[in-house]
């Protein structure tokens, strides 16, 4: 009796251990989340946003049509309305069809693949060029901060759409004849990332000049660190705030840009058309009456475009102290 009275009392006597919270806890709990859950708008973008990733990545399986198979096209279905069915062979189309008789909706699906395949490695090959240049520039200075701020400075007084048609141009024609349609797709990334860079290298190179005089910094020097550990490992992390944002709205830039370009004719090929390639076809009917070839595909680039620049925009903000 008198064991399991102390054994009560040491029971009670223990202190009660608080486990720590899980990361979505944290997450749930966090102000990224609570502005999320109070702000309609982003809620509706960022929906819109995944399921027009989620149609480009399975635009295989969710196309009813193969629209680029030459042998499974019918001249018949040519300037079917939407939501209607096609009198002479019965198929029925839910947004229409274009010229050559292709679903229109099925050409959304795998022109929002290209158009979202260019965009995201375009943003990703810029930001890694500008993360470098800037690392470099702010954390090293001397000449060579000033060759790399010289040449964004030349870079920033032309429009970057006009530096990526130049940069596209030089490419395709060192390209041989042969191979340019199969490279079209590679080199109009390389082109875009070249014309987005500055804005990724201006940023972290002013945030690592900030970083680079703080104590932790001079502390890795006295221990012996070399300039590409402190670089990117200490002062890296710490700038990738405002590289997160810059990100995403240089994405809908560079699907604007990509849209552009092809539908100015020098972008995407016709055998790979994008929503740009899309609207340069249905601009040439809109006259002639057939206005969902050019109505559908202007608005899945209007939705695509606009959700992430919301996004972007409140991202900004979110991750901005001063307006907390």
């Amino acid at each position: 009796m008198d064991n399991q009275s102390s054994n009560a009392v040491e029971a009670q006597s223990e202190p009660n251990v608080v486990s720590a919270p899980s990361t979505l806890q944290r997450w749930a709990q966090s102000d990224i989340w609570y502005s999320y859950k109070r702000s309609p708008i982003i809620i509706v973008s960022s929906i819109t946003f995944t399921l027009l990733i989620f149609g480009a990545v399975f635009s295989a399986l969710l196309s009813p049509y193969t629209p680029f198979d030459p042998s499974s096209l019918n001249l018949m279905n040519g300037f079917t309305k939407p939501l209607s069915t096609n009198e002479f062979t019965g198929d029925y189309f839910l947004l229409g069809t274009d010229d050559q008789g292709r679903d229109v909706f099925s050409t959304i699906l795998f022109g929002l693949r290209i158009s979202l395949f260019v965009g995201v490695v375009a943003v990703l090959f810029a930001m890694s060029l500008g993360v470098v240049l800037g690392l470099i520039s702010g954390y090293i200075g001397g000449w060579i901060d000033g060759v790399i701020m010289r040449i964004a400075d030349i870079q920033m007084t032309f429009p970057s759409i006009m530096v990526a048609m130049l940069l596209y141009g030089i490419g395709k024609g060192l390209i041989p004849p042969d191979l340019r349609d199969e490279m079209a797709i590679w080199v109009l990334i390389i082109s875009i990332g070249l014309s987005e860079w500055v804005q990724f290298a201006r940023t972290v190179r002013g945030a690592t000049m900030v970083e680079r005089e703080k104590e932790y910094i001079q502390a890795g020097r006295l221990i012996g660190l070399s300039r590409w550990t402190i670089m990117l490992r200490h002062i890296l992390p710490n700038v990738t705030g405002p590289i997160l944002v810059i990100a995403t709205i240089s994405l809908a830039l560079a699907i604007i840009a990509e849209a552009t370009l092809s539908f100015l004719g020098v972008g995407a090929p016709k055998t790979e058309p994008s929503l740009g390639t899309l609207i340069n076809v249905g601009r040439q009917y809109i006259l002639s009456g057939e206005w969902w070839i050019l109505l559908f595909p202007s608005l899945t680039l209007l939705a695509l475009a606009l959700s992430v620049n919301l996004f972007g925009d409140w991202l900004r903000d979110v991750l901005n102290p001063k307006l907390r």
